[in-house]
Parts: C-alpha cells; structure tokens; sequence
C-alpha cells in the first residue's frame, strides 16, 4: 500500500512539475504574440519606425519562448500514457478528440504562419506578414481554448455517459467543450497571460528607462505596458471573483479551503487574511480575518451563511494549507499589479511616467510576477481538485498507472536534470536578449538569412559594404 502511494505521490509531483514548466511558456507567448500583432499594426497604420524595431526585438524573444513552450508541453503527453495511462483510459472518449482539435486547428495554424512570421517580412507583402502574425496569435489563443475546454471538462464534467466498462463516452459535445466552469476559466487564464506579458514588456521597459530615459523604443513599451496593466488589471479582479462565484457553485470545496473556512458559519462568515490551516485540528491558528467580508464577497450578503469543510467528508478534503497559500500568493500579486497600475497612470498624468525612478524599479520587481501568480493560480485550481481528477467522479488514486516508485523516481529524477538544463539556458539567453536596448536598426530573424556575411559571424568593416568587404576578404585569401 505504501509502495503504490509512493508511486502515485511521484506521479503527481512529476506532472506538477513538467506543466509548471510548460505553463509559464504558453502564459508569455500568448500575450506576446498579441503584443506583436498590435505592434505590427501600429507600424503598417502610422509608419513610425520604431514600432516596427519593437516588433523585431520582441520577434526573438517570442520564437524562443514558443519553442520551449512546444518542446515541454510534447513531454505532458507522453505522461497520460506511461504514468496515467488509468486516466486516459478512462477519459480518453471525452477528452481525446477535444485535444485533437487543439492540434487540427490552433497548432496547425501557428507552425503553418509560424515561419512566415519569423522570417517572411523580407519576402512577402506587407499585408500577408502581417495576416501570418495575426493567425499565429489567434492560433495562440485557440490553443488556450481547447486546453482550458479539457480541464474545465475535469472540474466541471457534462455531457457525458458511462459505459458498462467505466469510460467516459460523449453524448453532448456543447455540454463537453462548454462546460459549466470553461467560460470563466478561459476569461480568467487569457486576462492572466496578457497581465503576465504586459508585466515582462514593462519591466524591460523600466529597465533600459533607468539607463537612458530618452530612448525611444523603450519609452513605448513602457507606455504600452503600463497602460495595459491598467486596464486589464482591474477587469483581472472582476474575472477572478466571478470564477469565484463559479467555483463556489461547482466545486464549493475547494472555496473552502481557499478561504480557510473549517467550520460553517451560520451568521456571516470572515475573510481570513492570514493564518496557520491545521487540517487535523480542523481550524487556522492565528488567524487575522475581517468579521462577516467573506460573506459580503462571495454571496454579496453581510450576513449570508456559508458552509465549512465541516460538512465534507473528510476523504474528499483538498490539502488545505497549499490551497489556502497559493490562493494568497495569486490574490496579493493582483492587487500588486493594480498598484503598479493606478500609479503609473498617476505618473503619466503628472508627466513624470519616464522619469520617476521608484516606479521603474517597481516595474522592474513585479516582472516575474506575472509568472508567479499564473503558477499559484494553477497550484490553486489543481490542487483544489484534489483527491479528483475528474470532480466527484474519478478519484486521482484510481488514475495512475499501476507503475512501481523507483521506475518514476527515475524519470522524475531526469526530468529535473534536463529541464533545469535546457530551460535555464534559454531563459538566460531571453534575458541577454532582453538587456540589449531597442536601437535604430534592430534586426530580426529574417535579417540574418538575408546577410550572409553576418550569418557566418563577419562583421563589415567601417566604410565597406558587405559584397567589397567579401571580395577584400577572397582577395586577401588568394593572397
């Protein structure tokens, strides 16, 4: 028994965290792919040019980001069939053509555009480049549509049947793909990507702004970012209370243990600020809470009573401390970024957006904030779930794959070692990248694979074009 735990608890502590690493991939690129099709719009509209040099810039950085988000997310797959491969039984009638459609549609769509992005600017029109970007950041969305649809599926199961054999078999694909969660997850994880991007752009933006705040390039993009910061910050709130609200219909549970509430309260129930969740005792020790405001938020009535875990059973309680923390890391990051946001519009009122140095360097801080808040966000979601992994209906005990612990310590154990290895190396060569400041003749992709010189590393000297340098250089071979 306690074998078959230890393979179960590996198990799910190797998906958590190849689709941590993978999550913060698709987070940035889908913002960012949006971010370069407005980027390329503004430049086709107004003609400046230094819309079209961001573009260039950010162009790598995406290419870099959208490979490694691919790369990791092909080693997710693999894991429904080795170390769930119970699960994908299961679910396989339901959830199987649902992937199928991400990869048909959205997947299709980016790595068909993908290269003409990347390296057609120089090659075709104006008008089909910039169509290539636009179906590239549809397709980015489109793959965040199917993704969500199959996990809101798991939370919120519908349009299903059970056949005599325990799988789950399709009935109505409305209900499936538009499940009951799947709009306000969509809404919420979308909002979540361009918050995430908005906060990267800002902070690059911030950066070179404390080296040389007259640059221009890094003057739209803090602009930008900050702007949409702003904005979307404050419609993030609203998104999240009404997943919230969502959630405490479909999953009431796991609301639970977001907010700490062990005991049913009959006459109001507290917003528990902070505190120590002790599941055994069945309370939060030293808990700080405002009297009733819990009540107010989620049934908008001082007074409404709520339920407590104490009315679940004990076997179908999520781990509440994790739950509890990570719903605080998310909510204390999204008042962060609508701090970051109300100042910076204060700034900008007051014309000191490109000099105030105290909310660069606290635009520079919230940079992986985006990033952190996706993750806690998911921690909350997921392990919310828990002990289901399809709610209420399929146990995540009963979904493993019957493997010994050793087989997937060993694959856990790589795992780290290559992820560690390959994705901090890329993520060190994102941030070389984004130190450099957007200059006047910014080159992207495609500039390379039109000088050969600099494709092999030649620089031109002072004064000679690239074809006299060349013809110096053979001249000087023969020589």
């Amino acid at each position: 028994m306690l074998e078959q735990f230890d393979a179960l608890l590996l198990a799910r502590i190797q998906f958590a965290f190849t689709v941590s690493f993978h999550f913060i991939f698709p987070a940035f690129s889908i913002g960012l792919a949006s971010y370069l099709a407005v980027l390329e719009g503004l430049w086709l509209w107004t003609g400046r040019e230094v819309y079209l040099r961001l573009f260039k810039y950010w162009l790598k950085i995406f290419a870099l980001a959208f490979g490694m988000g691919v790369v990791s997310g092909i080693v997710m797959s693999y894991q429904f069939g080795t170390n769930w491969s119970v699960f994908s039984d299961k679910v396989g009638p339901v959830l199987g053509p649902v992937m199928a459609y991400e990869v048909l549609t959205a997947f299709f769509l980016e790595a068909g555009f993908l290269g003409v992005m990347l390296f057609g600017m120089n090659r075709v029109g104006k008008g089909l480049h910039y169509t290539a970007t636009l179906a590239v950041a549809f397709g980015t969305f489109f793959s965040a549509f199917w993704i969500l649809s199959a996990n809101s599926w798991m939370h919120t199961p519908g349009g299903y049947s059970i056949n005599d054999v325990g799988q789950f078999v399709p009935e109505d694909w409305w209900a499936i793909v538009f499940n009951a969660s799947f709009p306000y997850r969509l809404v919420h994880t979308v909002l979540a990507a361009y918050l995430t991007t908005a906060l990267v752009v800002g902070a690059v933006g911030a950066f070179h702004l404390l080296r040389d705040k007259i640059n221009e390039g890094a003057r739209v993009m803090f602009t930008m970012a900050m702007g949409m910061i702003a904005v979307v910050a404050p419609i993030q709130i609203f998104a999240g209370d009404a997943h919230g609200l969502n959630t405490l219909e479909h999953q009431p549970a796991k609301v639970m243990a977001m907010e700490g509430h062990f005991q049913s309260s009959e006459g109001g129930a507290p917003l528990i600020l902070f505190g120590l969740p002790d599941e055994e005792a069945g309370e939060v020790h030293y808990e700080v809470a405002i009297p009733k405001l819990s009540s107010l938020i989620l049934k908008h009535d001082l007074n409404a009573p709520l339920a407590g875990l104490d009315t679940v059973p004990r076997d179908q309680w999520p781990p509440v401390e994790i739950v509890f923390w990570s719903f605080r890391i998310m909510v204390g990051l999204g008042f962060l970024m609508l701090t970051l946001g109300l100042l910076s519009v204060f700034a900008f009122f007051k014309g000191q957006l490109y000099h105030w140095r105290p909310l660069h360097r606290f635009a520079m801080a919230m940079g992986p904030a985006g990033f952190v808040a996706v993750i806690a966000g998911w921690v909350t979601t997921e392990v919310g779930r828990q002990p289901f992994t399809v709610y209420g209906l399929l146990r995540t005990a009963d979904s493993v794959a019957p493997l010994e612990a050793p087989a997937v310590a060993t694959s856990l154990l790589m795992f780290v070692i290559v992820y560690f290895v390959v994705f901090s190396a890329g993520t060190l060569y994102i941030l070389k990248l984004m130190s450099h400041p957007p200059v006047a003749g910014e080159s992207g992709p495609e500039d390379v694979q039109n000088r050969p010189e600099r494709a092999a590393g030649i620089t031109p000297a002072p004064g000679l074009s690239p074809p006299r340098m060349m013809g110096a250089r053979t001249g000087e071979a023969g020589a």
